[in-house]
């Protein structure tokens, strides 16, 4: 019978020919690549130590390498690995010795790769051993399979009415060998069994009665245990969980699990932690589902790659329905293309017994980078792999904002997002209404959802006035208040997710006076502080009774007449200003005229059993801290604003406004939306003017995302013929 030794303690860590001892999960981005410096160490690193000999058939399992490792047992080269984000094994039984120490040599590169995914990204590509490490020995010759890139060789398939199909594969002779499944339910009580010769692949198994894993509100979880067996006897056993379910989506009634309609309120989630980096534990893990349980949120997406398996299986547990990807983003390339399919079929075998995911997503923003290249037939044939693999979920992809309401690439998945940053980025909060009833009426066919939106917010910044790009947490609390109501009050809309339920690591990122990190988050990134946006949420989303002074970092206030804010999901708030007290009824946002005197205010908001107390300096001196300094950077240098991302057959912002206004494309967009048609003549003499000169300008007048986001728009246009 299999044994699972665990291998995480007393490795040698070598980087730059410098040796330390640490224990796994490792990064060595932990610091560098959360704002430490200038850039941060992408590069080859060595992790060595030694095993015992193992007993029977041996393999050594790593659940997470970033990026690229070489494995060596007793100096043998074992194989190469070019995924960062799965678990993959080597049979190194013919490589160790008895007797003796064995040595393990893996080297790991994190260094840009031009056949890898991800390259161009808005995240950290942390470097290192991350996940578990183990050895898995004292296995028999014949046993479910280990190298099939599954987790245990064995797939299941639920359907709503008790049938249960079970795909096993068996590695190694199947004569006279025999598979035994049995079910049991969460009380371990056994409910269905069958028996069947080991060379059949596939069973079908009935529950009578089934109980439905029905997301957060019963997320019922049954086991299924494989056994195979020689003369009775067993010789290799695996398990793995399951839930029953049925859903599916309808463009005009948004999404249905067990027949009932249901709302997907979903937060983003990347994997990393300050300080931490992506090596993360098992309690980590329970801390970021236990604050997405408080916010109230039933759907998370786990962005942009395959997480750890504990976190999946957190998942299944809580109840949360899970969107997964995998990191095909910002810029297609057909070099990537063979590696992207591997990373895929990856993703869906290792995690297909998951009742929590319900979508394969197969790529993320991938029109930044020009929607020429052969990016629509790359996608498609994504697509396709992940149909072939799981026909019993849907694919999804995430558009980028600028994305055409007609591209072609909205076309190729089962399910639809787009990332919309409407008053943040672009325009103002409610343009994301007109933004959503308009493409619902042009494409009312597309199962839409809002993939990415969010605003950016540090903890240190506020505003009694705040504005778009203050970084304050008062804009981003007023932003999120439209946004939720925006989401909501469409049924067909079938879910949104917020970016990002935590702040996390962009090592190329210098925003809001914080280098190396992505603000958006709900929570800061040592997940200490909750923001005033995270209970903008929780009043929305909760059933949890509570209530929330706003502002709470916002100690030194103007003096006079002020608004207090209170987020509640209550009926009714009491707020106590200094003992004097006032009462209101609503919904959600409760907003009370208060009297702030100079020097020391205590304010309480009360709700039944629920309380929460704030002090407040009252001052007419303005905080320094609470604003960037004059000339301090606000939006950062996108990531995707390099000339060699430029593609030359598209229009940018290196042409002339020529080239660019008398485009064929162009004048169809702009006769389309503003029903005019240019009058060549009148603008002839423009048609010379370069637009680069200006851009620069702009970007020095501190313009940077309007430019970025022009350029981008231009790079979805080819250039005439």
């Amino acid at each position: 019978m299999r044994k699972v030794t665990n291998i995480n303690q007393g490795w040698n860590f070598i980087k730059d020919g410098i040796s330390e001892k640490v224990d796994l999960p490792h990064t060595w981005n932990a610091f560098d690549g959360q704002g430490g410096e200038e850039t941060y160490y992408r590069g080859r690193c060595v992790y060595e130590r030694n095993i015992p000999f193992f007993e029977g058939r041996v393999y050594l399992e790593l659940n997470g390498v970033n990026t690229v490792c070489e494995v060596f047992v007793n100096g043998i080269y074992i194989g190469s690995h070019e995924n960062g984000y799965s678990m993959f094994r080597y049979e190194i039984t013919d490589f160790i010795k008895a007797d003796e120490e064995n040595s393990i040599r893996i080297i790991v590169d994190n260094s840009a790769n031009e056949y890898l995914y991800p390259e161009m990204a808005d995240f950290t590509f942390y470097g290192g051993i991350y996940r578990d490490v183990n050895i898995i020995s004292e296995v028999s010759k014949s046993h479910f399979a280990l190298l099939d890139m599954s987790l245990c060789g064995m797939y299941i398939t639920p359907k709503a009415d008790g049938r249960v199909f079970v795909k096993s594969l068996v590695e190694g002779s199947c004569m006279g060998l025999t598979k035994e499944f049995v079910i049991t339910d969460a009380d371990g009580k056994k409910i269905a069994k069958t028996e069947t010769d080991a060379d059949r692949d596939a069973v079908k198994l009935f529950i009578e009665e089934p109980v439905l894993w029905n997301a957060t509100e019963n997320p019922y979880l049954y086991t299924m245990t494989a056994r195979l067996k020689k003369d009775g006897a067993v010789i290799d056993e695996v398990s793995d969980r399951f839930g029953v379910r049925e859903f599916y989506f309808d463009s005009e009634k948004g999404f249905f699990l067990n027949g009932k309609h249901v709302k997907m309120k979903g937060v983003s989630r990347h994997q990393d932690w300050e300080e931490l980096g992506n090596a993360l534990t098992i309690e980590e893990h329970k801390k970021d589902i236990e604050l997405i349980k408080e916010v109230g949120a039933n759907s998370i997406r786990l962005a942009h790659y395959q997480h750890d398996e504990k976190f999946y299986d957190l998942c299944d547990e809580a109840g949360f329905l899970v969107w997964a990807e995998i990191p095909v983003i910002s810029k297609f390339s057909k070099k990537k293309q063979e590696q992207a399919k591997f990373m895929l079929e990856e993703l869906i075998r290792q995690n297909y017994n998951h009742p929590s995911i319900f979508c394969w997503s197969v790529a993320n923003e991938i029109s930044i980078g020009g929607a020429g290249g052969g990016v629509n037939d790359g996608i498609r044939e994504l697509n396709a792999i992940a149909h072939a693999l799981d026909s019993t979920r849907p694919t999804a992809t995430a558009q980028v904002t600028f994305s055409s309401v007609n591209s072609k690439l909205n076309d190729i998945p089962d399910i639809l997002g787009y990332n919309q940053y409407f008053g943040w980025y672009v325009q103002t909060v409610e343009q994301i209404d007109k933004w959503l009833d308009d493409f619902h009426a042009k494409k009312p066919e597309i199962k839409l959802c809002i993939s990415e939106y969010g605003a950016e917010a540090v903890t240190t910044l506020h505003s009694a006035n705040p504005v778009q790009g203050d970084y304050t947490e008062e804009y981003q609390a007023y932003y999120h208040e439209h946004y939720v109501k925006a989401l909501t009050e469409r049924d067909w809309l079938w879910g949104s997710y917020v970016w990002n339920m935590f702040d996390f690591g962009s090592a190329f990122r210098n925003e809001g006076g914080v280098r190396g990190r992505n603000n958006k988050g709900l929570v800061t990134f040592d997940r200490k502080i909750k923001k005033d946006s995270f209970y903008v949420y929780k009043a929305h989303w909760s059933d949890e009774k509570f209530v929330h002074i706003a502002g709470e970092r916002f100690a030194d206030r103007p003096t006079g007449e002020q608004k207090i804010k209170v987020y509640s999901n209550c009926d009714k708030v009491t707020l106590t200003v200094n003992g004097e007290k006032a009462e209101l009824s609503g919904d959600k946002i409760f907003v009370f005229d208060a009297v702030i005197k100079e020097g020391k205010n205590v304010i309480t908001a009360k709700s039944g059993k629920c309380a929460h107390k704030i002090v407040i300096n009252g001052t007419d001196i303005p905080n320094p801290d609470y604003s960037l300094p004059e000339g301090g950077q606000s939006f950062v240098r996108n990531w995707f604003n390099s000339s060699e991302d430029i593609n030359p057959d598209n229009l940018s912002l290196n042409d002339s406004l020529g080239d660019i206004l008398f485009n064929g494309e162009v004048q169809k967009l702009i006769k389309n939306h503003a029903g005019v048609t240019l009058d060549s003549p009148v603008l002839k003499p423009l048609g010379k003017i370069p637009l680069k000169p200006i851009s620069k300008a702009a970007s020095f007048l501190g313009a940077d995302n309007v430019i970025n986001l022009a350029n981008q728009f231009l790079q979805t246009i080819e250039k005439d013929k």
